[in-house]
């Protein structure tokens, strides 16, 4: 059986020789895993397919695909852990404005997804399976599920590196505000992407689209946001 080589949504090593062999063949079966449940679940549904027949078809037990995956819906949507960790970084980096930190992730995220439609013979066809992939996302209850938990997690974590950055505390109402707002943008993304792979324009016109469209509502957040770090809290 093949698989789908999701690139775009796995972390690579930062440098070829960065890792040692044991570490490479945990990543490779980690990815294996990750593709085979993603094609299976394009296939026949994400809820008739059983972890069990992932590890069959891996040549695994069951067991080792939970090493690697916790749940059955992180076999398929396991990017949030590698975002969580990116925006934590970008907004920690003080010489950036959190909305500009924000549009770093997310141009890397958009980068990474269009050059795996380019990089495919036919990327009309690529550009179809990631949009069936969204389909599947936003038509299972527990994807969707899934997937708010994660938002939830980006918004703690965003929260609290803004907090950090202004001196408050991370319950206090502007950095809450402002890290829903900001996460509103990955949103802003995957919509747009749903729009604009429609098997006429190509990746870069793609990414192009994309990018128009998340600039657009980052500049309606960039006049609020600037105040939050010159902003005096209350006594």
């Amino acid at each position: 059986m093949s698989t789908v080589d999701w690139t775009a949504r796995h972390p690579q090593p930062a440098e070829p020789g960065a890792e040692g062999l044991r570490e490479r063949k945990k990543r490779l079966l980690r990815q294996r895993l990750s593709d085979t449940a993603t094609e299976m679940f394009l296939e026949r549904g994400f809820d008739t397919v059983r972890v069990s027949e992932i590890a069959e078809a891996c040549g695994v037990s069951e067991k080792t695909v939970f090493n690697y995956f916790p749940t059955k819906e992180s076999l398929i949507l396991d990017r949030g852990e590698t975002t969580l960790a990116n925006l934590r970084a970008a907004l920690a980096d003080s010489d950036h404005s959190p909305v500009e930190a924000a549009l770093r992730v997310l141009s890397d995220e958009l980068r990474a997804m269009t050059s795996w439609i380019a990089a495919h013979d036919d990327p009309h066809q690529a550009a179809a399976t990631i949009r069936r992939f969204g389909v599947l996302a936003r038509s299972t209850p527990s994807l969707r599920a899934y997937h708010q938990d994660m938002t939830d997690r980006l918004v703690t974590v965003a929260a609290e590196t803004l907090a950090q950055r202004t001196h408050r505390s991370p319950d206090d109402p502007e950095p809450q505000i402002a890290a829903t707002a900001l996460l509103g943008l990955w949103s802003i993304q995957f919509q747009s992407l749903g729009k604009h792979l429609d098997g006429t324009r190509t990746p870069t016109q793609i990414h192009e689209a994309v990018t128009a469209d998340v600039g657009r509502a980052a500049r309606l957040l960039t006049t609020g946001l600037a105040s939050l770090e010159g902003a005096t809290q209350p006594h």
